[in-house]
Parts: structure tokens; sequence; C-alpha cells
């Protein structure tokens, strides 16, 4: 999708309090620029910001960080903060790099609305492909914790297959997100776009955890949505 040019938008970044632009400086401690230990959230790919903006305001015991790598987006972004956030910074970075700023300190990562790379010759830049996985690995802090939205039922199949391949155990799963009526969900700029169309909401919350249900999920959806053809504990 064409993004459209933002004007000013490298003063906006750079003078904004919330942008790090230096953000390899924090690898490893980023709880000293929040100046506490509260948990770190993450979200790769955070767009025009509403969705961490808002989960900021709503957890003010919880740090977040916004990645984006398109400038114009992340001036939008920044521009979008109207009220004072001491648990909120945003970042400049190709998610491609993310071990270059961070190091066993995330509790959380937050995946919205990704670009699906549909060709299959691209399927390595998917941010579930195992190449990212792995990465993830060395950024968590403890638990890996994964929480997934999209509108794009072949990237929900290849999330699910291969975080299930990974060793990742759901602890939620949804076809329709807004027939779920959910009191608690953000809604991303795309997630209020797309619901407005009537479109489905994929979304999965997964942890690397043991004593878990571990699902074994086909690749095809009927009208109902993926079909899950059987289920197996961890260790049998």
């Amino acid at each position: 999708m064409r993004q459209r040019n933002v004007k000013n938008k490298e003063s906006i970044i750079n003078n904004s309090k919330y942008f790090i632009s230096n953000p390899t400086l924090y690898k490893g401690k980023w709880h000293t620029l929040f100046n506490n230990s509260n948990p770190i959230c993450i979200e790769i790919g955070m767009g025009k910001g509403k969705f961490i903006i808002e989960n900021a305001k709503k957890y003010p015991s919880i740090n977040f960080i916004g990645i984006e790598v398109i400038d114009s987006i992340l001036a939008l972004a920044l521009k979008k903060i109207d009220t004072e956030l001491s648990n909120l910074y945003m970042i400049r970075l190709d998610a491609n790099n993310i071990l270059d700023v961070f190091n066993a300190e995330i509790d959380k990562i937050y995946l919205n609305f990704s670009d699906p790379w549909p060709k299959k010759r691209h399927e390595k830049r998917r941010l579930t492909s195992p190449l990212f996985l792995e990465k993830y690995d060395l950024v968590f802090k403890n638990d890996n914790h994964i929480i997934m939205k999209t509108d794009n039922k072949d990237l929900f199949s290849y999330s699910i297959k291969f975080l299930n391949n990974y060793g990742y155990y759901i602890d939620y799963l949804t076809f329709d997100l807004e027939n779920e009526k959910d009191p608690d969900n953000i809604m991303t700029e795309y997630e209020e776009k797309f619901t407005k169309l009537n479109n489905p909401i994929y979304k999965i919350e997964v942890t690397k955890k043991p004593d878990k249900i571990k699902y074994i999920v086909g690749q095809d959806f009927d009208k109902t949505g993926m079909v899950i053809i059987g289920t197996y504990k961890d260790g049998t």
C-alpha cells in the first residue's frame, strides 16, 4: 500500500521526546530509560500508533515500545500522542534488526496486521516465520508471549502452523474477534477499517509453556475457520 508523505516528518520525529533515535544504546537495559522494572511490551509494525498509545494510557504500570520502519507512518504515530505518557517510547527499526536493540528483556510481543508477504519467495519476511521466531527467543525475558491479529487467513494459517511447530501453545484463538465482543480489545486503525467492512479478524495468543494442550492445526479453512485436526498433550 502506498503511504502518503508527511510534511516535516523529520522534524516531527526528531523533536518528539517519545522518539528514541539511538535505540541500540539501550539494548539489555531498557528498564533504565523507563526508570522502573515494569514489564516491557513491544509492537512490531505499530502503524499509526493507535493500538500502542491506547494501551499505554490504559496500563500505566506496563512499559510499551512501538516499532516502525517507515518515517511517514512513524511521524503520524508520534503526532497522535495527545497526553503525557511516561511508559511509552517509539523507535525506527527494521524488524530484521531486532537483536541489535533488545536482549532478554521483553515480556510480550504484539504483531498486528503485519504484512502477509504472500509470495512464497518472501516467506522469510513474515514476522511469524522460523527466522523471526528464533530471534524472538533472544529478546524475551522469561516465557515467550506473542499476541497476533490479522485479517489475512493465509497468514493466520501459516502463523499457527509455525508457532505450533516451534513449540508455542495456544492460549486463545478466534476466527471472528468482533463476534467475541471483548470489552478489553483495543483496535488498530486497520482493525477498525476491516471491521466496518465486516471482514473477519483473526486473533491468536500463544506462549511457550509446559503442561498446556498443544493444538495440531490444519492449514485449510472451512466456512467456520481453520480446521483443527487433532490435539495432544506435551510429551505424549
